[in-house]
């Protein structure tokens, strides 16, 4: 088995009872990183739960993949998204949103010349416009991507669902804001997440680079060119990111 196999495996396979331990939240047609990026800020803030994986869905949509250390019920995971969408996403056209228990195969070519693929928080907004690879990505970055995810914890799981559930500001274990009250479970408050693109530079590229990934890194984070080529810079970076 691969490294990237069995990182998926490791992560989103189903439970020994068939039930879900990979949960997908797909928002876009039109995409737009804004709308998953305050989600996924926001499930580890308010929700003490650890980062999901970021995927570009091949087509015109991002993806959140949340995975369980065990396998819920179909009703759970369907309060989970109803949750998520009431909290986070509310507004949003239903037909942008759709909630997967069984996960779809990533990497994979969706349509041709279209691959999904994993990325890094900090390459997600760079894919807005297109969100796909031209080219398979690479299978070691991928399983890198994946090696840094954890699995929600049972205890974490019924917790954010109890944060979620509609409920009267007295209930046991949540604030009235929603947010899980972790003085009850002796957890730290995280500081927030961020997701951070360096500030723009001049547009005139040094001519003196002596190391190619910083030459990409230096395009990719340069907001005065085109997007089409910092889009390519990200596309070279890709099978890097994850790697130390």
């Amino acid at each position: 088995m691969s490294r990237l196999a069995a990182e998926f495996q490791r992560l989103y396979a189903a439970g020994p009872d068939g039930a879900s331990r990979a949960l997908v939240l797909d928002v876009g047609r039109p995409s737009d990183w804004e709308l998953l990026a305050n989600v996924w800020r926001g499930v580890q803030l308010d929700l003490a739960l650890p980062a999901p994986g970021i995927a570009i869905a091949g087509e015109n949509s991002y993806q959140l993949w949340f995975s369980l250390e065990r396998g819920c019920s179909p009703e759970a995971a369907a309060a989970f998204f109803e949750g998520l969408k009431s909290r986070y996403l509310a507004g949003i056209a239903g037909q942008r949103i759709r909630c997967l228990t069984e996960p779809p195969v990533v990497p994979a070519e969706v349509r041709e010349g279209q691959w999904s693929a994993f990325v890094a928080p900090d390459l997600a907004p760079v894919f807005v416009e297109a969100t796909w690879l031209d080219i398979p990505p690479g299978a070691e970055g991928q399983a890198d991507l994946l090696k840094s995810l954890r699995s929600i914890a049972p205890q974490a799981w019924e917790a954010a669902l109890a944060a979620l559930a509609p409920r009267g500001p007295q209930d046991d274990g949540a604030r009235s804001d929603g947010r899980v009250d972790r003085a009850s479970t002796g957890e730290a408050t995280p500081e927030a997440p961020q997701v951070t693109s360096a500030p723009a530079v001049p547009s005139a590229i040094p001519a003196n680079f002596t190391d190619p990934r910083a030459f990409l890194l230096h395009v990719m984070n340069d907001a005065t060119l085109p997007m089409a080529m910092r889009i390519e810079a990200a596309k070279a970076l890709l099978p890097e990111s994850g790697k130390s």
